[in-house]
């Protein structure tokens, strides 16, 4: 899916949602969907600097803050980064595949995961309000040069 159409979903999302999609926050969107792999928020401040030179710390984390609210992307906890989710139209689950070599990150979604996990949860009295798995180790490209 082009950048322009992933853009023109998420404005839409805005819209239907009540919320803005600001020039600040098109922006970093903007910069996720141009990588593969994960991001993290300094790297991509210092990529916004590039057409906003007077941007913080904090316009970079308020930016993240709402396109993770909005669904938009994904947190990657471990490294503490960031990526873009092409499926933002639905709520879904998510597994991330992520390259301890590379860093690219593959997006699953698998709901037999979801759903075994939820039940074991429920067992423990627990109540998933949202849900995402990493798991690291090496991608096919990698491993076929390892």
């Amino acid at each position: 899916m082009s950048i322009e159409v992933l853009v023109e979903k998420a404005r839409s999302h805005c819209i239907q949602n009540g919320s803005r999609f600001t020039a600040i926050r098109e922006k970093v969107f903007r910069l996720l969907a141009t990588t593969e792999s994960s991001v993290g928020a300094y790297e991509l401040l210092e990529q916004l600097k590039a057409t906003e030179p007077g941007a913080k710390p904090a316009t970079i984390y308020r930016a993240l803050d709402f396109l993770t609210e909005q669904g938009f992307i994904h947190k990657i906890e471990s490294s503490n980064a960031f990526m873009l989710c092409h499926h933002f139209d639905h709520q879904h689950p998510a597994q991330l595949l992520i390259c301890e070599q590379c860093g690219h990150v593959a997006e699953l979604h698998s709901h037999t995961i979801q759903q075994q996990f939820t039940q074991q949860a429920a067992k423990e009295g627990f109540i998933i309000s949202r849900q995402t798995m990493e798991a690291h180790g090496l991608c096919a490209r990698c491993k076929a040069n390892h």
